[in-house]
Parts: structure tokens; C-alpha cells; sequence
């Protein structure tokens, strides 16, 4: 069964937003493993890899004071507690896949992905500001597209690859035609000075 991503990370967004507000109001029955459950239930046929969600969502609780301490300096006029949680937990899911992903996830897919989230999910200027702090992430973490050891860069290597052959095999044929082109000519040129002579 495929793998629907951009849905697996809604619904990690939605656990987040969950246990983090449920934390903070000092549930201390919250279980995360039991909250993305619940919410991959009614959409685990379409949904495919429930591997995707429970490991994104369970990395990003992991490291919730890391990624906040690392998000401060790219928003440096928005300290972390005042961005609005769906915000913050967007900016969670895209600095954990751009710094922790990248052999499994190109960045620009990232923060695509993290976008597309704050347009569906954020206020109305969310998804801007999640592109800047995002971008700003891509530039001081020196992610390049070369560093990113993932499909992404091998695919990009076997197309090239390809194009290079196709070149090469198209330029032969080329010279092939050209010169079975230009023995056609020599030939019909020699016909018509034998038939001057005689």
C-alpha cells in the first residue's frame, strides 16, 4: 500500500497540538502513542505507513526543548511560548525533518510540507512565517541539495546519467545518418558523372 506523507504529517501535527495542550493544562495521563492512535484510526486505510506518524510525532516530543532552543535565534522577534501552537508545532515538524531527515526526506520537500500545513492549519499570515524561519533554518544549519545524502541527489545523478547517454546515442546516430547521407551522395554523383561519359 502507498504511503500518504503530507496526511501522516497532519495527523502528527494534530497529536501534537493535542499533548502539548494537554500537557501544558497538567494532564498527566497524556500519552502520546495513545493520542496519534486515536487519531490515525479513521484514516489508517488511506493512510498506509502508521510508522511514518508514531516516529515523526514520538522524535519531535523527544527533542521539543531542542528544537525550541535552535528555533529562537531563526525568530529572534517571536520568542517560542508566544507563536501560536499550531505555528510552533509546524516549525517543530519542518526544523526535526530539515535537520534529522535529509537522507530520507530532500529539505526543500521539508519545508514545502511545512507550508502547505500552516495554509491548512495556521492564521492567516502563518504560512509565510513559517517559510522565512524555515528558510532561515535551511541557510544557518548550511543544508545544501549536495548534502543531502537521500533519493533525491541519486535520482538527480541516474537522470544525468541517462540525459548523457541519450546524448551520446543520439549524437552517434546523428553521425551515422550524416555519413550514410553523404556516401548516398557520393554515390548518386558518381552515377551521374558515369552516365555524362557515356
Amino acid at each position: 500500500m502507498a504511503s500518504n506523507r503530507h496526511l501522516g504529517r497532519v495527523i502528527v501535527l494534530q497529536s501534537l497540538y493535542e499533548f502539548e495542550l494537554r500537557t501544558l493544562a497538567g494532564d498527566k495521563n497524556v500519552d502520546l502513542d495513545i493520542v496519534v492512535a486515536k487519531n490515525i484510526e479513521p484514516y489508517e486505510k488511506a493512510l498506509g505507513d502508521t510508522e511514518f506518524v508514531y516516529n515523526l510525532a514520538r522524535n519531535v516530543v523527544k527533542n521539543f526543548e531542542s528544537l525550541d532552543k535552535a528555533l529562537q535565534p531563526m525568530a529572534k522577534e517571536w520568542p517560542i511560548e508566544s507563536i501560536a501552537a499550531i505555528d510552533r508545532n509546524v516549525l517543530r515538524m519542518g526544523l526535526y525533518e530539515l535537520s534529522e531527515c535529509r537522507d530520507s526526506i530532500p529539505p526543500k520537500v521539508a519545508i514545502n510540507e511545512a507550508v502547505e500545513l500552516a495554509k491548512a492549519f495556521g492564521s492567516e499570515n502563518s504560512s509565510r512565517f513559517i517559510n522565512g524561519v524555515l528558510g532561515t533554518a535551511y541557510k544557518m544549519l548550511g543544508i545544501t541539495e549536495d548534502s543531502n545524502n537521500g533519493k533525491e541527489n541519486k535520482a538527480s545523478e541516474t537522470s544525468k546519467t541517462n540525459k548523457s547517454d541519450k546524448t551520446d546515442k543520439t549524437s552517434k546516430a546523428n553521425k551515422t545518418s550524416k555519413s550514410d547521407k553523404a556516401g548516398e551522395s557520393a554515390k548518386a554523383g558518381n552515377g551521374a558523372e558515369s552516365q555524362k561519359s557515356a
